[in-house]
């Protein structure tokens, strides 16, 4: 490609609207251009890099036995509605002429779902693997950094299907190993580690996270034995016991204008560990106590498992004022909660003289000890984990590290294929729902992820595999005949050697044209200057910026050992798998 033909519209001043370091990158270089809210066009360098992706994740899907198929954007509602799925808030929905309901698919189990239930009667046709790669849309309500959290988005999607849970292991693993090496080719290595499965549902799952200090999720880790997970999903083990006290006798004490844990604590001079907080939570089953330390969050997720609710939510102002009697912030455990169920967690069990809140306005009770005061219905560990807590798999300490999510991958089991009576019949004769597993790899989020983990103060530093151009052949003075004839005669001879290479002869300052080579983080840069009187050119790698002069004769062999030298590092790293 010559750059006069190419269409890249640089810009020279970072955008107010970008704050991450990708985002700015990527407009600048001119891969993207907003739309709106968390909608993005893809100009041609960015379509370029999204392509290169796309291929290198069919080839390995396609090694793992998956089938590639494309299902419709546009969803009937009647599909979403048979798992209870067209509730939920990030759906976009529409209607047609006829008022009939539809949505832009999000995620497409129900769907892929359907297509199977209709055609797939007997065991002996599973296992099944489809997958597509197509857009999707969801309402998201705050969209950020640029191409990582957006409204519209490319994803491929994938969903196996199997006659039992040892078929689905079989997938899954197959699945893990399509995953990692598409990381790995793409210069990704990340990290998977046990997540939540939040909207998807099903058994286990992991996600795969790009280590970066700029990553949205918190991801906690255990250096002894290695276990890993989102923060969200992070099981905690056992925590430092408090200090041994002699327990003293209840108190109800005023505590005017005191509502929050801050306050509360201020007010009695003692620390946020020492009080525990009464949340109020209702889901479809019920409403619920949960108890937790004043220092530390609650899990939503796992306090929705531990109650065999889908989801809870913080109850709303008047149901919290008729369950304790109180207004919102004086919620506590001792005497009459009005809800279906008092959760403490695990912490509580070693907490002694503590305080809760007095189910009276400005009151709260001090001194507060379990099984004399109260006692919940059960101890669950329902917190968020963070740095410092036990492991619940060994005896070592936990750790936090910083990650962006680049996939995740389920297994989903019997949750879509009983919701949507899919089954099939099995060797003994009997009907059986199919053992069902879902895969998820955000394409378009991925150049969004390399760039804040891959760059410099000049620009992008792609891999070479989805770099928009492996090569640039940059003609420092248009109007040198010499110059002219070797830039042309090398661009032509690494194109016919199967370089994707790109002829910078643009009637520019040479000054302009290094800077956007290093922004646009093309691998290999090439330089055809006044070194042809001598029959050189320079060549260097745009991550190490080490020049080299090398013979014209010679330059083309040279570049593509350098080539072969770069992608055989990704390839040495997906082997792994």
């Amino acid at each position: 490609m010559r750059a006069t033909r190419m269409y890249f519209p640089t810009l020279r001043e970072v955008p107010t609207e970008a704050e991450m370091d990708n985002h700015k990158l990527l407009l600048r270089g001119g891969f993207i251009r907003k739309v709106s809210s968390g909608i993005y066009d893809y100009l041609p360098l960015g379509y370029k890099v999204i392509k290169k992706i796309e291929n290198i994740l069919r080839e390995e899907l396609d090694k793992q036995g998956a089938l590639e198929i494309l299902m419709p954007a546009l969803v009937t509602a009647d599909l979403y509605k048979e798992t209870g799925r067209w509730d939920l808030d990030v759906l976009f929905k529409l209607k047609d002429r006829k008022d009939a309901e539809y949505a832009i698919g999000f995620t497409h189990e129900e769907i892929v779902t359907d297509i199977i239930r209709k055609d797939v009667k007997s065991y002996k046709e599973l296992p099944i693997n489809l997958y597509q790669i197509q857009t999707k849309g969801r309402d998201e309500q705050r969209p950020r950094g640029g191409l990582l959290r957006t409204r519209e988005f490319i994803m491929m999607d994938a969903y196996s299907f199997d006659k039992d849970w040892e078929g689905l292991d079989i997938s899954y693993d197959k699945m893990y190993k399509a995953f990692a090496r598409t990381f790995e080719r793409c210069g990704i290595s990340a990290k998977a580690v046990s997540a939540d499965s939040g909207a998807i549902g099903g058994k286990d799952n992991q996600e795969f996270m790009l280590i970066t200090d700029q990553g949205e999720d918190t991801i906690v880790v255990c250096p002894k034995c290695g276990y890993a997970a989102n923060n969200e999903k992070c099981e905690v083990g056992e925590r430092h016991k408090s200090p041994k006290e002699d327990p003293k006798d209840l108190e109800l004490v005023p505590t005017p204008n005191a509502k929050t844990i801050e306050q509360v604590a201020s007010f009695l001079k003692i620390s946020p560990k020492k009080l525990v907080k009464t949340l109020i939570f209702k889901g479809k089953k019920g409403v619920y106590a949960f108890l937790i330390g004043g220092d530390r969050e609650l899990n939503e997720s796992k306090a929705a498992r531990v109650v065999g609710e889908k989801s809870v939510k913080p109850a709303d102002f008047d149901i919290v004022e008729k369950v304790t009697g109180a207004p919102v912030g004086f919620a506590g455990p001792v005497g009459k909660l009005q809800v279906d169920k008092v959760i403490a967690d695990n912490d509580i069990k070693n907490m002694i003289n503590f305080v809760v809140g007095g189910n009276k306005e400005d009151h709260h009770y001090i001194n507060v000890n379990l099984n004399k005061d109260f006692t919940p219905d059960a101890f669950e560990d329902i917190v968020i984990a963070r740095k410092g807590d036990g492991c619940a798999f060994c005896d070592g300490t936990l750790t936090e590290e910083k990650g962006m999510e680049v996939g995740h991958i389920f297994k989903l089991g019997t949750v879509y294929s009983e919701g949507m009576d899919a089954k099939f019949l099995d060797d003994d004769g009997k009907e059986k729902p199919f053992i069902m597993g879902c895969y998820g790899m955000g394409v378009s989020r991925m150049p969004a992820s390399i760039v804040e983990s891959s760059h410099d103060k000049d620009g992008i530093i792609w891999p070479i595999s989805i770099a928009p151009f492996e090569a640039v052949v940059t003609l420092v003075n248009q109007n040198d005949e010499k110059q002219c004839q070797f830039a042309t005669r090398l661009y032509e001879e690494l194109t016919l050697a199967g370089v994707d290479v790109l002829l910078d002869e643009r009637e520019e300052r040479p000054g302009v044209k290094f800077k956007d080579a290093d922004l646009w983080g093309i691998p290999i840069q090439i330089v055809v200057g006044k070194g042809v009187s001598e029959n050189i050119v320079e060549i260097c790698l745009r991550r190490d910026k080490i020049k080299e002069n090398i013979n014209i004769e010679k330059a083309t062999e040279y570049v593509l050992k350098k080539k072969r030298m770069l992608l055989n590092e990704l390839n040495e790293k997906a082997n792994k798998y």
